[in-house]
């Protein structure tokens, strides 16, 4: 089963007064990279989520993005700090000696003082939290990989067919190459006979000229190797696993057997097979850029 690095997640769940919202999407990249957004009283969770999308992800750009909301009312609380209160008060009073002015502050204008009062968030129990966030972030990155595996299908389907193509034409230049050697031969013995007569033709000549032109143009060893390319990369599609490096290694070898059959081609036909050859190459390699 392949998988594709391009894929979305989302889950949202809600408990009591409390709601956590998770968006999970992916697209290619060479490793895996995690850019993960939330609020800042879940940053003490930020190693947990990686180690969740490591499970699910081995490759991709994964960007992450948590919305959290806890409308308890008893969440929030003032706390009044008097030591802190007490510091301003004796400072107030050095003040009004010192200057021989009245000190006339205020119950209200020494709660507005820095830290004076404070507002504390309560502490919530951080395993329970820590089992709602995991619970969502799970159902995102389960997301995620469904619809990673979906589109990983698509693409073997769409890489199958142009292995298949490629078939073809290797199988169109394994026909054609010995024709063109025959071809060659006839030529050549058609022209010696317009210079020379019948008798004075040398077959070991004529013989030795065809096997010079035979090992320029022959491509067997080419094709060859791209069939067994081919086979390499079928088996591939089958395998469980991040198959996508893998993948980008057969299609450079590919491209390299198709760039020598080109160089060989002494013949149109041949020549535009070997061309058809590089485009669907060149097709394959893209697609594998977006497998993982």
């Amino acid at each position: 089963m392949i998988k594709s690095m391009t894929g979305f997640g989302r889950s949202e769940i809600e408990r009591g007064n409390r709601k956590i919202t998770v968006e999970i999407k992916s697209v290619n990249h060479r490793f895996l990279e995690n850019s993960i957004k939330m609020p800042k009283k879940l940053n003490i969770f930020e190693a947990r989520i990686r180690d969740i999308i490591k499970k699910y992800a081995s490759r991709g750009k994964i960007d992450v993005f948590i919305t959290y909301e806890d409308n308890s009312e008893s969440n929030v609380s003032l706390k009044f700090n008097e030591s802190i209160a007490r510091e301003y008060m004796n400072i107030f009073r050095q003040m009004e000696e010192r200057f021989n002015i009245r000190n006339d502050i205020t119950v209200g204008a020494l709660s507005r003082y820095p830290e004076v009062i404070t507002m504390e968030e309560s502490q919530e129990d951080e395993e329970e939290l820590w089992n709602f966030i995991n619970e969502a972030i799970e159902e995102a990155c389960k997301g995620l990989a469904d619809t990673r595996i979906i589109e990983g299908g698509n693409l073997k389907k769409d890489l199958l067919l142009k292995l298949d193509h490629m078939e073809e034409l290797v199988y169109y230049i394994e026909t054609k190459n010995p024709q063109i050697i025959e071809d060659y031969k006839k030529k050549l013995e058609a022209k010696m006979e317009e210079i020379l007569s019948a008798a004075d033709i040398d077959k070991n000549r004529i013989a030795s000229e065809v096997i010079i032109y035979a090992d320029k143009v022959c491509v067997d060893e080419e094709t060859v190797r791209l069939r067994s390319h081919i086979e390499h990369a079928r088996k591939c599609l089958n395998e469980d696993g991040g198959i996508g490096r893998k993948m980008d290694f057969i299609a450079q070898e590919m491209n390299r057997e198709a760039n020598t059959t080109l160089s060989k081609a002494n013949n149109i036909e041949i020549s535009n097979a070997a061309i058809d050859l590089k485009t669907e190459i060149e097709k394959i390699r893209e697609q594998i850029q977006n497998i993982e």
